[in-house]
Parts: C-alpha cells; sequence; structure tokens
C-alpha cells in the first residue's frame, strides 16, 4: 500500500517535472522494493547502487524535460 502511494506521488512529480522530487521519491521505492528482495539475497550492499541508480536516472529524464524544445 505504501509503495502504491509513493508511486502515485512519484508519476504526479514526473508529470509536474520535479526532478529532485521525482528521483527522490523513486529512489525510496525502490529502496522499500530492495527490503523484500534483501530477505533472500542478504547483502545489503546490493541496495545502494540499486538507490543510486534509481535516483541518478530519474532526476536526469526529468531535467531534460524540464527544458524546452525547439
Amino acid at each position: 500500500m505504501i509503495i502504491d502511494g509513493m508511486y502515485a506521488y512519484y508519476t504526479l512529480a514526473v508529470t509536474k517535472k520535479q526532478p529532485v522530487t521525482s528521483a527522490t521519491i523513486g529512489a525510496l521505492m525502490h529502496f522499500l522494493i530492495a527490503l523484500g528482495v534483501l530477505s533472500y539475497v542478504q547483502n545489503y550492499l546490493y541496495v545502494i547502487p540499486l538507490a543510486l541508480g534509481s535516483w541518478v536516472g530519474t532526476y536526469l529524464v526529468v531535467k531534460r524535460e524540464q527544458k524546452p524544445r525547439i
């Protein structure tokens, strides 16, 4: 339920072209999803590249969409 709510807020932030907000929410969503995966893998270091990749990827895409197109 929490992740679904975050996903809705993430979608709103992306459509409003808010790069920091959408990137942070996206990284937090992936972090929470990773907690379930970690119960199987048991190596918490896997969360670091997952969260960073999510944050950077979302930030770059939304930031690019903020620029006016010619």
